[in-house]
C-alpha cells in the first residue's frame, strides 16, 4: 500500500458514515471491556473467564499487570494468525496494547473513589460488570474490525465446526477457569455465572442491538463502508 492509498484509507475512517461508526464500536469495545474487568476485580466476587486465567498467571510472574495482559496477548495473537487472520484488525491491536492500562487506570479510580467497598456494593458492581464485559465483545464482534486475540478461538472453532458459538464460547471460557484454578487464582460466583452467561448474553445483544447498529443506514452510506 503506497502512502496516498493509505492517507485516503485513513480519511475514509473520519468521514461521517459507516466506516467511523464502526471504528467507534471498537474503541468503546476495547474501553468497556478493560473497565468491566476493573469491575470485576473490585467486586471480589470473582473474575471472569478470561481474567481468571489471567489473574493466575499474574500470581505466577511478577510483572505489571498491563505488561503481562500485551505479553499473553502477542503469544495468542500468533496463533490467532495461524487459525484465521481475517478476525484481526483494529480491535485487536487496541485490545493487545492498551486493555491491561485501561484496567490498571480504571481499578485506581475504582479504589480511589469507594476504598474498600462494602458487600452491597460489590454486589453492585458484578451486577454492572457482566453486561457491560458483554455489551463491549458485543461491539467490537458486530463492528468487524477485528476481535481480542481470546475471543479469535471461541469464533474460529464455531465458524469451523459449525458449533453454535454460545456452546463454544462456554467451553473455552471453562477452560480458562480451570487453568486459572490450577494456577491459585480462585473462581467466583462471579466466574461461573460469567462461564455460563457470557456467549448467550453476547449472542442476545449482537442480534437486538449492535449488530443492526453496525449495519448500513442508506445506499449511500453503505456506498462510503
Amino acid at each position: 500500500m503506497n502512502v496516498s492509498s493509505l492517507s485516503q484509507s485513513v480519511r475514509s475512517y473520519l468521514v461521517p458514515g459507516l466506516r467511523r461508526r464502526r471504528l467507534w464500536m471498537s474503541l468503546l469495545g476495547v474501553l468497556l471491556c478493560g473497565v468491566s474487568v476493573a469491575l470485576f476485580k473490585a467486586s471480589a466476587f470473582g473474575l471472569d473467564p478470561y481474567q481468571c486465567f489471567m489473574g493466575g498467571l499474574d500470581r505466577t510472574i511478577p510483572i505489571r499487570y498491563g505488561t503481562l495482559h500485551i505479553l499473553v496477548s502477542i503469544v495468542l495473537l500468533v496463533n490467532a494468525v495461524r487459525m484465521d487472520r481475517r478476525l484481526l484488525g483494529v480491535s485487536t491491536i487496541l485490545n493487545l496494547l492498551f486493555l491491561g492500562y485501561v484496567v490498571d487506570g480504571t481499578g485506581w479510580l475504582l479504589r480511589a473513589l469507594f476504598g474498600a467497598p462494602s458487600l452491597a456494593l460489590r454486589a453492585v458492581l458484578m451486577a454492572v460488570a457482566l453486561p457491560v464485559t458483554c455489551y463491549a465483545a458485543a461491539l467490537y464482534y458486530s463492528a468487524d474490525m477485528g476481535v481480542s486475540v481470546y475471543d479469535a478461538i471461541a469464533l474460529h472453532v464455531s465458524a469451523a465446526k459449525g458449533w453454535p458459538f454460545r456452546f463454544v464460547r462456554i467451553g473455552t471460557d471453562l477452560a480458562c477457569v480451570l487453568i486459572g484454578l490450577a494456577l491459585g487464582e480462585k473462581p467466583g460466583v462471579g466466574t461461573i455465572i460469567t462461564a455460563f452467561c457470557m456467549g448467550p448474553l453476547i449472542s442476545f445483544m449482537r442480534g437486538k442491538w449492535t449488530d443492526p447498529m453496525a449495519r448500513a443506514a442508506s445506499p449511500a452510506e453503505e456506498e462510503r463502508a
